[in-house]
Protein backbone atom coordinates (compact mmCIF):
# COMPACT_ATOMS: atom_id res chain seq x y z
CA UNK A 1 0.00 0.00 0.00
CA UNK A 2 1.11 3.43 -1.08
CA UNK A 3 0.56 6.44 1.20
CA UNK A 4 -0.16 9.15 -0.82
CA UNK A 5 1.21 12.68 0.29
CA UNK A 6 -0.52 15.84 -0.99
CA UNK A 7 2.65 17.95 -1.32
CA UNK A 8 4.55 15.63 -3.31
CA UNK A 9 1.92 14.57 -5.18
CA UNK A 10 1.35 17.58 -6.99
CA UNK A 11 4.84 18.15 -8.22
CA UNK A 12 5.94 16.89 -11.20
CA UNK A 13 7.88 13.63 -10.82
CA UNK A 14 10.98 14.89 -12.29
CA UNK A 15 10.73 17.74 -9.42
CA UNK A 16 10.20 14.94 -6.97
CA UNK A 17 13.20 13.37 -8.07
CA UNK A 18 15.04 16.75 -7.67
CA UNK A 19 14.21 16.96 -4.47
CA UNK A 20 15.23 13.76 -3.10
CA UNK A 21 18.45 13.38 -1.46
CA UNK A 22 20.47 10.05 -2.49
CA UNK A 23 19.46 8.60 0.25
CA UNK A 24 15.83 9.26 -0.44
CA UNK A 25 15.49 12.54 1.99
CA UNK A 26 13.93 15.51 0.87
CA UNK A 27 16.48 18.28 0.02
CA UNK A 28 16.33 22.46 0.51
CA UNK A 29 15.39 23.69 -3.48
CA UNK A 30 17.61 26.62 -2.25
CA UNK A 31 20.74 25.02 -1.34
CA UNK A 32 21.29 23.52 -4.67
CA UNK A 33 21.68 26.78 -6.43
CA UNK A 34 23.71 28.43 -3.73
CA UNK A 35 26.25 25.47 -3.79
CA UNK A 36 26.80 25.66 -7.42
CA UNK A 37 27.83 29.59 -7.95
CA UNK A 38 31.53 29.79 -8.42
CA UNK A 39 33.09 31.64 -5.29
CA UNK A 40 34.49 34.86 -6.27
CA UNK A 41 38.48 35.57 -4.70
CA UNK A 42 38.66 38.56 -3.39
CA UNK A 43 42.22 38.15 -1.78
CA UNK A 44 44.81 38.54 -4.96
CA UNK A 45 46.21 35.69 -5.93
CA UNK A 46 49.83 34.63 -4.19
CA UNK A 47 51.57 35.10 -7.32
CA UNK A 48 50.16 38.68 -7.64
CA UNK A 49 50.75 39.83 -4.61
CA UNK A 50 54.83 38.25 -5.15
CA UNK A 51 54.64 40.34 -8.14
CA UNK A 52 53.18 43.30 -6.21
CA UNK A 53 56.30 42.72 -3.57
CA UNK A 54 59.12 42.39 -5.83
CA UNK A 55 58.15 45.25 -8.48
CA UNK A 56 57.81 47.55 -4.79
CA UNK A 57 61.22 45.99 -4.11
CA UNK A 58 62.73 47.22 -7.23
CA UNK A 59 61.26 50.87 -7.18
CA UNK A 60 62.99 50.99 -3.29
CA UNK A 61 66.09 49.88 -4.41
CA UNK A 62 66.52 52.01 -7.14
CA UNK A 63 65.54 55.14 -5.26
CA UNK A 64 68.06 53.71 -3.01
CA UNK A 65 70.96 53.82 -5.34
CA UNK A 66 70.13 57.00 -6.16
CA UNK A 67 70.24 58.75 -3.34
CA UNK A 68 73.31 56.87 -2.34
CA UNK A 69 74.69 57.96 -5.69
CA UNK A 70 74.03 61.58 -4.61
CA UNK A 71 75.14 61.12 -1.33
CA UNK A 72 78.45 60.19 -3.17
CA UNK A 73 78.32 63.44 -5.51
CA UNK A 74 77.54 65.70 -2.47
CA UNK A 75 80.63 64.40 -0.59
CA UNK A 76 83.32 64.15 -3.77
CA UNK A 77 81.87 67.71 -4.52
CA UNK A 78 82.49 69.36 -0.65
CA UNK A 79 85.98 66.99 -0.57
CA UNK A 80 86.68 69.16 -3.74
CA UNK A 81 85.67 72.36 -2.65
CA UNK A 82 87.59 71.81 0.94
CA UNK A 83 90.84 71.11 -1.37
CA UNK A 84 90.53 74.11 -3.22
CA UNK A 85 89.81 76.37 0.01
CA UNK A 86 92.85 75.19 1.13
CA UNK A 87 94.61 75.41 -2.15
CA UNK A 88 93.61 78.95 -3.08
CA UNK A 89 93.83 80.13 1.26
CA UNK A 90 96.27 82.39 1.06
CA UNK A 91 95.24 84.19 -2.59
CA UNK A 92 93.48 87.21 -0.81
CA UNK A 93 96.35 87.51 1.07
CA UNK A 94 98.91 87.16 -1.53
CA UNK A 95 97.41 89.67 -3.65
CA UNK A 96 96.80 92.35 -0.69
CA UNK A 97 100.47 91.85 0.06
CA UNK A 98 101.83 92.55 -3.56
CA UNK A 99 101.48 96.36 -3.66
CA UNK A 100 103.64 96.24 0.26
CA UNK A 101 106.35 93.99 -1.83
CA UNK A 102 106.25 96.48 -4.53
CA UNK A 103 106.94 99.88 -2.65
CA UNK A 104 109.80 98.36 -0.64
CA UNK A 105 111.60 97.18 -3.99
CA UNK A 106 110.74 100.86 -5.28
CA UNK A 107 111.95 102.36 -2.35
CA UNK A 108 115.59 99.95 -2.35
CA UNK A 109 116.04 101.10 -5.84
CA UNK A 110 115.39 104.71 -5.76
CA UNK A 111 118.67 106.54 -6.45
CA UNK A 112 119.89 109.41 -4.38
CA UNK A 113 117.17 108.74 -1.66
CA UNK A 114 117.05 110.96 0.93
CA UNK A 115 116.37 110.49 4.74
CA UNK A 116 112.92 112.00 4.78
CA UNK A 117 112.36 110.57 1.39
CA UNK A 118 112.78 107.16 2.56
CA UNK A 119 110.98 107.89 5.93
CA UNK A 120 107.74 108.99 3.81
CA UNK A 121 108.09 105.92 2.00
CA UNK A 122 108.37 103.41 4.86
CA UNK A 123 105.26 105.21 6.35
CA UNK A 124 103.08 104.66 3.15
CA UNK A 125 104.25 100.80 2.87
CA UNK A 126 103.22 100.09 6.63
CA UNK A 127 99.57 101.41 5.84
CA UNK A 128 99.76 99.10 2.59
CA UNK A 129 100.86 96.44 5.14
CA UNK A 130 98.16 97.17 7.75
CA UNK A 131 95.26 97.55 5.19
CA UNK A 132 96.70 93.69 3.97
CA UNK A 133 96.19 92.84 7.50
CA UNK A 134 92.74 94.49 8.21
CA UNK A 135 91.70 92.61 4.89
CA UNK A 136 92.87 89.18 6.49
CA UNK A 137 91.15 89.89 9.75
CA UNK A 138 94.57 90.00 11.65
CA UNK A 139 94.48 92.37 14.07
CA UNK A 140 97.72 93.62 16.79
CA UNK A 141 97.92 92.59 20.34
CA UNK A 142 99.77 95.28 21.82
CA UNK A 143 98.55 94.39 25.75
CA UNK A 144 100.76 97.28 27.18
CA UNK A 145 99.54 98.11 30.64
CA UNK A 146 96.90 94.93 30.61
CA UNK A 147 96.69 92.38 32.45
CA UNK A 148 98.12 89.09 31.59
CA UNK A 149 96.44 86.20 29.66
CA UNK A 150 98.24 83.58 28.76
CA UNK A 151 96.06 82.57 25.97
CA UNK A 152 97.27 85.82 23.86
CA UNK A 153 100.60 86.61 26.14
CA UNK A 154 104.28 84.74 26.09
CA UNK A 155 105.98 85.71 29.62
CA UNK A 156 109.20 86.23 29.14
CA UNK A 157 110.58 87.86 32.42
CA UNK A 158 108.80 88.94 35.49
CA UNK A 159 110.32 91.75 37.49
CA UNK A 160 109.50 93.16 40.65
CA UNK A 161 107.25 96.79 40.18
CA UNK A 162 104.56 99.13 42.02
CA UNK A 163 102.17 97.56 39.13
CA UNK A 164 99.39 95.00 40.39
CA UNK A 165 101.07 91.47 40.16
CA UNK A 166 100.63 89.94 36.32
CA UNK A 167 100.06 93.42 34.48
CA UNK A 168 102.07 93.39 31.36
CA UNK A 169 104.56 96.37 32.28
CA UNK A 170 106.59 95.91 28.50
CA UNK A 171 106.18 94.45 25.21
CA UNK A 172 108.92 93.26 23.62
CA UNK A 173 107.06 92.20 20.13
CA UNK A 174 103.54 92.33 19.57
CA UNK A 175 101.49 89.59 19.01
CA UNK A 176 98.85 89.13 15.95
CA UNK A 177 95.34 87.63 16.09
CA UNK A 178 93.69 85.82 13.01
CA UNK A 179 90.03 85.91 13.51
CA UNK A 180 90.46 85.06 17.45
CA UNK A 181 93.18 82.64 16.74
CA UNK A 182 96.77 83.73 18.11
CA UNK A 183 99.07 83.65 15.10
CA UNK A 184 101.90 84.59 17.06
CA UNK A 185 101.36 85.57 20.78
CA UNK A 186 102.58 88.93 22.16
CA UNK A 187 106.59 88.27 23.80
CA UNK A 188 105.77 90.82 27.17
CA UNK A 189 107.54 91.59 30.58
CA UNK A 190 104.65 91.08 33.67
CA UNK A 191 105.11 92.34 37.02
CA UNK A 192 105.74 90.72 40.21
CA UNK A 193 105.05 91.99 44.16
CA UNK A 194 107.84 93.47 45.49
CA UNK A 195 109.99 91.27 48.03
CA UNK A 196 108.21 88.16 46.23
Amino acid sequence: MQQDNPATDALPEADQQDQMSTDGAPTDASAAPAAEAPQVDTMPSLEEALRLAEQRASEHHDAWLRAKAETENVRRRAQEDVAKAHKFAGEKFAQAMLPVKDSLEAALATENATIESLREGVELTLKQLESAFSGASVSEENPAGQRFDPNLHQAISAIESDAEPNTVIDVLQKGYVMSDRVIRPALVVVSKARGA
